[in-house]
């Protein structure tokens, strides 16, 4: 039997494959690098999957292990950019407010420590279960519950640190 056609898995997943490696990696060339890894490795083991049901899962699993594979390397052999990024960033232009507030969450998710944003921008950013998270990370529902109050509790510091008037439209006063 075979499985998923290959184009039709692409264009089903890169763009939150891709949302998920940016959250992860917080750089555009990382990002498509993972998303780019992670179809080669459907393209010569993707046949292997038995339940065509756990395409998303086996996607995001196989790019979440390929991001903590690449940051074990990164550690072991560091290197330096010789040039800042951010001219080669895309510049977004304010459409609206909640675009604005959507680039401020993104933007604040990208400061929460590295085991807590995992969990949350698959969440928030692509609508998995806490089950698929678990499953995608590799860890017991507990531990995505326990990182998900972390992660969630670091981002409302993020918020109130950056913005004083976050802490009113909370009810919270300076």
């Amino acid at each position: 039997m075979p499985g998923p056609d290959f184009e039709a898995v692409v264009a089903d997943y890169y763009e939150p494959l891709y949302r998920f490696a940016i959250s992860l990696t917080r750089s555009e060339a990382d990002a498509c690098d993972l998303a780019q890894h992670t179809f080669y490795m459907w393209a010569t083991k993707g046949h292997q999957l038995r339940d065509p049901s756990k395409v998303k899962s086996w996607l995001f699993t196989t790019l979440h292990r390929a991001f903590l594979e690449s940051r074990r390397t990164l550690t072991r052999f560091p290197h330096s950019e010789l040039t800042e990024t951010d001219a080669d960033l895309p510049v977004i232009l304010p459409e609206a407010a909640r675009q604005l507030d959507a680039r401020q969450a993104v933007q604040a998710l990208s400061q929460v420590d590295e085991v807590y944003r995992a969990p949350v921008a698959l969440f928030y950013l692509e609508d998995c279960s806490y089950r698929e998270i678990a499953d995608i990370l590799e860890v017991p529902i507990g531990t995505v519950k326990s990182r998900m109050a972390r992660g969630l509790a670091q981002l409302k510091h993020i918020f109130a640190a950056s913005n004083p008037a976050w802490n009113r439209r909370e009810g919270r006063h300076e």
